[in-house]
């Protein structure tokens, strides 16, 4: 059995062919797609973080809102840029989300990916300490936001307060239990992935990662999810983590599957640099009849170890279209993969 949630992008575009023209099309599109995929029996609807950009931009509005519109499935972020966060504004604004959903934030965090912009984080206040790249202040970033989120108190209070203050060290408020155990660190290689395991944090993948060996994709990324269980294991956590990974997944179901997707599949990983060293593996999509495309995804080690498939969605093609998209993997596909009854 898997989890099965949807990725946006959230794009939005004022071009006349977009189903998505604008901000506000792209958030509350956003969440009438979350009560869609729950109505369908789907398990998560994540979202996507870019800053400076025609992109879902500030999750936490977005996640609360889903939040309240939806009862059982677990909203989440892949991933937001911890080199853009404070991390106890966030810790104050993914309790509150959390506590509006009823403790199903599941909150995917990293490094992040190249912007639209050169540094983008120094506009929003944000430096490197010295020594430190710009890696490091995200996962100095993280280290805080970790801290926090535990709900020990570290603030002294004042001793004449405008309200009355409980005794001892204060704590962000509001807290909410359990959250701490649902902060997920989007690995670009192995050595993050072992990282984010011995922190205690669960493991997302995308669709590319650090080309470390030139195998294809699908083998570096499962080997990359091992090298996190046996971390993970090493550091002596009591739970058993959960990791993810995320695929453009397309069932041809009809006419309008064929003329999307049924000629631009890539049947191939592609190379690519994200900066000037990192060469960066993509992953190949999957687009073919049901029968075809169960065949296929049986081949994807890194699918076989997850345990939670997030499944990109082209979300300027419109509500409807995109919760076409995923009924047709949930009734179609996941029981013949052995993911649903």
């Amino acid at each position: 059995m898997k989890k099965i949630g949807f990725l946006s992008f959230g794009h939005w575009t004022p071009s006349p062919q977009s189903g998505t023209r604008s901000a506000a099309d792209a958030l509350l599109q956003s969440i009438d797609l979350a009560v869609a995929a729950e109505e369908l029996g789907a398990d998560g609807a994540y979202f996507r973080v870019h800053h400076f950009a025609r992109q879902l931009a500030s999750p936490f509005p977005l996640l609360a809102a889903v939040g309240a519109r939806t009862k059982r499935i677990e909203i989440g972020t892949g991933v937001i840029d911890m080199r853009y966060e404070n991390p106890l504004y966030m810790a104050e604004d993914a309790a509150a989300a959390d506590l509006i959903s009823g403790g199903r934030l599941q909150l995917g965090i990293s490094r992040g990916s190249p912007e639209q912009v050169i540094d983008g984080w120094r506009y929003f206040g944000y430096a490197p300490s010295e020594g430190e790249n710009e890696s490091d202040m995200a996962r100095r970033h993280t280290e805080v936001l970790l801290d926090v989120l535990r709900g020990e108190g570290f603030a002294k209070p004042n001793p004449q307060p405008m309200f009355p203050n409980p005794p001892g060290l204060l704590r962000l408020e509001p807290h909410s239990e359990g959250l701490r155990d649902r902060i997920w660190w989007g690995a670009g290689s192995n050595a993050t992935a072992v990282w984010a395991a011995k922190l205690g944090m669960n493991l997302q993948s995308s669709t590319l990662k650090d080309d470390e060996t030139g195998e294809p994709f699908h083998i570096q990324q499962a080997k990359q999810i091992r090298a996190y269980r046996d971390a993970w294991a090493e550091a002596g956590h009591t739970r058993t983590p959960r990791v993810s990974v995320s695929r453009s997944i397309f069932a041809l179901m009809d006419e309008r599957d064929r003329m999307y997707f049924g000629s631009s599949r890539s049947e191939s990983d592609s190379i690519g640099f994200l900066d000037e060293k990192t060469r960066a593996i993509f992953g190949r999509s999957y687009a073919a009849e049901p029968d075809k495309l169960i065949e296929q995804l049986k081949q994807d080690e890194a699918i076989a170890e997850a345990d939670t498939l997030l499944l990109t969605v082209p979300n300027q093609l419109g509500v409807d279209y995109n919760a076409h998209v995923i009924e047709s993997i949930l009734k179609h596909v996941a029981p013949a993969m052995g993911w649903r009854d």
